[in-house]
C-alpha cells in the first residue's frame, strides 16, 4: 500500500460472504463539511449483513459497507476537528449512499461524527457507536424509559440489546432479556439482566408471570414474527417500540391495528441517527467503562482479513454481544 491509498472492504454486488472483497482503493480526499478519519475499528452491524444480503434499499454499487468507524481525525477542511482527535462517526449514508468504515480510512460529514476522549482500547472503542446511539435513542426517544420502571428487551443478546440493558439498569429499570440459547443467557446476567426468558417465540405468559400486569416497555430487535408477542407482554399504556429485525423480517402484512394492537399498548418505532447521541451521553458511558461501572458487550474481535468470517459468523447468529473488526 502507498501513502495515497488504503485497504477497504468494497461489495460490488449483493451475495454471500465471498462476495465480499478486499481491495487498494484511493484515500478519500475530503472537502469542506468532510472529516477524514483514519479508521482504528469498526463494529458489525445487521444492516451491512441486510445490504450484503441485497435486502436494503438505496445502495448503489460497488461500495464499502460499514455504517459506523472509530478512530482518529486526520483531515477536518472546515476546521471543526483537530487533526489527531478521537472521534466516533455514523449512520448519515454511510456504507450505502457513499463509502463507509469498512476501511482503514473514511471520509464522512461532519454531521455524522461525535468527539470524545478515552484510553480504552480501540477494539472496545469500536463496538460502541452504533450500539450505544441505538440503544440510547431507543430508550429514550422510542420508549421514554423512566426509572423504577420495566423493561422487556427482545432480542436482548444482540450488541444493541446488550447496551440496552445496561443503560436501563444505570436508570434503576427492571431489565427482562429474551435469548433463544440457554447457553447466552450467563452474558446477560453479566450485563445486569434482572430476568431472563428463553425465546421459544412465545414470551408473553412468562413475562407475566413475573409482572403480572406485564412490562411498562418493550424494546423489538427481532422483528414483526416476535412483534405480536411483545405486544401482548406489555400492560396498558406501556409502550414497545420497534428498533430492530434480527429476523430479517420487518413488514407486518395486511396491517389491522385494532386485531394487532392490544388495547391501550402504544406501539412506536425508532431509526435515529448520529444526532440522537449527545457528546455528553457518549463520553460519560466511556468513562463509566473506564471507571468499570459499565461494560461493552464486545462478543469476538476480527481481523480485515478475516472479514468473510465475520460476516458468516454474525449471519449465523453465535454472538452474544458486538463484533467488531481491527484493520
Amino acid at each position: 500500500m502507498s501513502e495515497q491509498t488504503m485497504r477497504a472492504v468494497v461489495l460490488d454486488a449483493p451475495g454471500p460472504v465471498a462476495a465480499l472483497h478486499i481491495r487498494e482503493l484511493p484515500i478519500p480526499t475530503p472537502e469542506p463539511g468532510q472529516v477524514l478519519i483514519r479508521v482504528q475499528a469498526f463494529g458489525l452491524n445487521r444492516s451491512e449483513l441486510h445490504t450484503r444480503l441485497g435486502l436494503a434499499e438505496g445502495v448503489t454499487f460497488p461500495r464499502v459497507l460499514g455504517i459506523e468507524a472509530t478512530g482518529v481525525v486526520v483531515d477536518s477542511p472546515g476546521g471543526e476537528f483537530e487533526p489527531g482527535q478521537q472521534v466516533m462517526a455514523m449512520m448519515g449514508g454511510m456504507g450505502r449512499v457513499f463509502d463507509g468504515g469498512y476501511a482503514e480510512y473514511t471520509c464522512v460529514p461532519v454531521a455524522q461524527v461525535i468527539p470524545f476522549h478515552s484510553e480504552l482500547d480501540w477494539p472496545t472503542l469500536g463496538a460502541v457507536p452504533e450500539m450505544l446511539q441505538t440503544a440510547y435513542g431507543s430508550l429514550t426517544v422510542g420508549l421514554d424509559g423512566q426509572p423504577g420502571q420495566s423493561i422487556l428487551i427482545r432480542g436482548g443478546t444482540s450488541s444493541v440489546g446488550m447496551a440496552t440493558a445496561i443503560l436501563a439498569k444505570q436508570r434503576g429499570m427492571t431489565v427482562l432479556s429474551t435469548t433463544r440459547n440457554p447457553a447466552k443467557a450467563a452474558a446477560l446476567t453479566k450485563v445486569g439482566v434482572d430476568h431472563v426468558v428463553i425465546d421459544d417465540g412465545a414470551v408473553a405468559a412468562r413475562v407475566r408471570e413475573i409482572l403480572g400486569d406485564g412490562v411498562d416497555t418493550a424494546l423489538e430487535l427481532v422483528g414483526t414474527p416476535t412483534l405480536p408477542d411483545t405486544l401482548r407482554a406489555t400492560k396498558v399504556h406501556g409502550t414497545v417500540c420497534f428498533t430492530g429485525m434480527l429476523s430479517n423480517e420487518w413488514i407486518v402484512e395486511k396491517f389491522y391495528p385494532t386485531g394487532y394492537i392490544p388495547n391501550g399498548v402504544r406501539l412506536t418505532s425508532y431509526g435515529g441517527d448520529a444526532s440522537d447521541l449527545p457528546a455528553a451521553v457518549l463520553q460519560d458511558f466511556l468513562d463509566a467503562v473506564a471507571a468499570g461501572t459499565a461494560t461493552v458487550p464486545v462478543d469476538r474481535v476480527f481481523a480485515m482479513d478475516e472479514i468473510r468470517a465475520a460476516h458468516a459468523y454474525m449471519e449465523e447468529g453465535r454472538a452474544a454481544g458486538k463484533l467488531v473488526v481491527v484493520p
